[in-house]
């Protein structure tokens, strides 16, 4: 049985604590719900065929939240971080108390929980532009080091 399977509460909760700790909040549901934006500002840029590839290298639970609610649809244009944050301050937005930063805290979390070479391999496939998305810039080699990577 795939660990992350055997032991995908224990990924989930590290994933949650990851956003938590980058965005400065102590909700799992603030967690959860900024996750669920990043990854719906993503996967609109997908086509179905590179929508499923990126999910594979997906933990478990993460995978699922990544295809919660998906309708396939043709891919939105790429756009710049503050259309990203924007559209994941949208999500729930009467409930939804993501920060600036929240793109950045999703994807310290990405990076701890796929590792730094299945994720930049997933994303070399998908272009320049996913890779910008997920990047973790301003943080240097020695604190993504702190953080497990």
């Amino acid at each position: 049985m795939p660990w992350t399977y055997r032991h995908s509460e224990t990924e989930w909760r590290r994933f949650l604590a990851d956003i938590r700790d980058v965005m400065g909040t102590a909700s799992d549901n603030v967690a959860y719900t900024t996750a669920e934006g990043a990854f719906r500002a993503f996967r609109g840029r997908l086509t179905v065929e590179e929508t499923a590839d990126f999910a594979q290298i997906l933990p478990a639970m993460p995978r699922a939240l990544f295809f919660e609610g998906w309708r396939p649809a043709p891919p939105r244009p790429w756009a710049d971080v503050s259309t990203y944050v924007s559209e994941i301050k949208a999500l729930r937005a009467d409930h939804n108390f993501a920060t600036g930063g929240a793109l950045e805290a999703v994807s310290v979390a990405l990076h701890r929980a796929v590792g730094p070479t299945p994720l930049a391999r997933a994303l070399a496939a998908i272009g320049p532009e996913a890779e910008v998305f997920w990047s973790v810039e301003g943080y240097s080699a020695e604190a993504l080091a702190a953080h497990g990577f």
